[in-house]
C-alpha cells in the first residue's frame, strides 16, 4: 500500500538557491533555432516554467566499427543517436518512446555522463556539461541521477541496502556527514515505501518491485533536480508497475523533480508524461504534449505505433484499423538517406529519399486554427489521423 502523503526528510529536501528560485521566472529567450524551439514548445498537465533546466541540441553518438587485430581501422559507425534536440523544464516529465534499438537508452546514458557524445550539446542550466571534466563534472552529476531498467542487475548483490543507498554519500561526502548517513538512508527507505529497518538486508531478499524502490531511493540520495528513468517498470509485473509509476509521480510532486522517462509501453508513458517524444532510428520523429501525440498524431511512424496499442473495449477494437508496417528496421550502421522511416512508410515518395525532413510544425498546420495538430513532426507529408479510439 502506497502512503497518501510522503514525508519530506532532510535527506531529500528540494535543493534551494538559484535552482529553486527559477520556478517563477519568465520564459527563456528564443534560441534562434526553429527546430529547437519547436521541440521545446508545449507542455501538459504539469507545465514547465521558467528557463529549461536541461537543453539538448544536436546530440550525436556514433559507435565506431573497426576491422583488424593489431592495426585497427575504422570502417564505419553505428549511428545510435544522430541529431536529437529537446528541452526539459523544471517539474515536468518528458517521455521518450520508440521500438528497441532506436537510441532511447543511449540518450539516457549521454544525459548522465555514462557515454561521451560524438557531437552536440547538453546544457544544464545554461552550461554545456559535455565539455566538463573532473570536479566540475562530478558536481553536475550530483544533480542528474538515473534509475536503471533492471532492478536485479543494477544492485550489487554483495552490498546491503544501506550500503547501496548510502554509496552516493561516499562519492559526495559534503551532502551528508558520516555520522548522519544511517538516518538519511532510513528516511529514504521510508519515502519510497520500504521499512527503514531493512537497511541491513541484501538485494536477493526483496521482490522486483522492492528492488526498483531501492534504486529510486539511491537516485534520490543526492537531492537531484533531474532523474533519468530508463524503462524503470519494463521488468516488473503490471500491478507492480502501477505502484512504481504512482510512487514516481508522488515524488515528483513532493520534491519538484524533472523526469526524462524512457519506455516502450505507450500507455505508461501517457499516464506519467507531460510531453512525449517519439524516436526512430536515432532521431526524433514527432514531439508534443500527450494529447497531441496520442489523439492527434501526424507522423506515420507514431500512427503505426499507436495502432498496435491494445484496446480494452471490444467494440472499439473491432472498429479501428491496424497499421501494419512492412520490412525490417534498417541498420543504424547504414541508415537510409533522407527520411529514415521511408523504407517502411506507405507515404514515401522521391522527396523522402532526397531530403531529411526537419522536426518542425508542418506548414499545413502552422495556422492559428490548426489546434492540437500543430506540433513538431519530421515528415514531408504529415497528416493528422486519429488512431486511438476516443474515450
Amino acid at each position: 500500500m502506497e502512503p497518501d502523503e510522503l514525508p519530506t526528510p532532510d535527506a531529500i529536501r528540494p535543493p534551494g538557491g538559484p535552482a529553486g528560485s527559477a520556478a517563477g521566472g519568465a520564459a527563456g529567450p528564443a534560441t534562434g533555432n526553429p527546430v529547437a524551439e519547436a521541440v521545446a514548445g508545449g507542455t501538459g498537465g504539469r507545465p514547465g516554467h521558467g528557463e529549461p533546466v536541461l537543453e539538448i541540441r544536436g546530440l550525436v553518438k556514433h559507435f565506431p566499427l573497426t576491422r583488424g587485430i593489431l592495426f585497427r581501422k575504422q570502417v564505419g559507425a553505428v549511428k545510435a543517436v544522430d541529431g536529437v534536440s529537446f528541452d526539459l523544464h523544471r517539474g515536468e516529465t518528458l517521455g521518450i518512446v520508440g521500438e528497441s534499438g532506436c537510441g532511447k537508452s543511449t540518450v539516457a546514458k549521454l544525459l548522465v555522463g555514462l557515454e561521451r557524445p560524438t557531437a552536440g550539446q547538453i546544457r544544464y542550466r545554461g552550461e554545456d556539461i559535455t565539455k566538463l571534466s573532473g570536479r566540475a563534472l562530478k558536481a553536475v552529476r550530483r544533480n542528474i541521477q538515473m534509475v536503471f531498467q533492471d532492478p536485479y542487475t543494477s544492485l550489487n548483490p554483495r552490498m546491503t541496502v544501506g550500503d547501496i543507498i548510502g554509496e552516493p554519500y561516499d562519492i559526495h561526502p559534503e551532502v551528508a556527514p558520516k555520522g548522519d548517513r544511517r538516518r538519511r538512508v532510513q528516511e529514504l527507505l521510508d519515502v519510497v515505501g520500504l521499512n527503514p529497518e531493512y537497511l541491513n538486508r541484501y538485494p536477493h531478499q526483496f521482490s522486483g518491485g522492492q528492488r526498483q524502490r531501492i534504486g529510486i531511493a539511491r537516485g534520490l540520495a543526492l537531492r537531484p533536480e533531474i532523474i533519468v528513468a530508463d524503462e524503470p517498470v519494463s521488468a516488473l509485473d503490471v500491478s507492480v508497475q502501477a505502484q512504481v509509476v504512482n510512487l514516481l509521480e508522488r515524488l515528483q510532486n513532493t520534491f519538484d523533480l524533472s523526469y526524462v522517462f524512457i519506455a516502450h509501453d505507450l500507455s505508461v508513458v501517457r499516464h506519467i508524461s507531460d510531453r512525449v517524444a517519439v524516436m526512430y532510428l536515432g532521431r526524433l520523429a514527432e514531439s508534443g504534449t500527450d494529447e497531441q501525440i496520442y489523439d492527434h498524431p501526424t507522423h506515420p511512424y507514431t500512427q503505426a505505433l499507436l495502432s498496435a496499442v491494445p484496446v480494452p473495449d471490444p467494440e472499439a477494437r473491432e472498429s479501428r484499423t491496424r497499421i501494419l508496417l512492412t520490412g525490417d528496421v534498417p541498420s543504424p550502421a547504414d541508415p537510409p538517406s533522407g527520411c529514415r522511416f521511408r523504407t517502411r512508410c506507405w507515404k514515401a515518395q522521391e522527396l523522402c529519399a532526397e531530403q531529411v525532413p526537419p522536426l518542425e510544425v508542418p506548414p499545413r498546420f502552422a495556422t492559428p486554427d490548426a489546434g492540437p495538430a500543430a506540433h513538431p513532426s519530421a515528415c514531408h507529408f504529415a497528416e493528422e489521423r486519429q488512431v486511438v479510439p476516443g474515450e
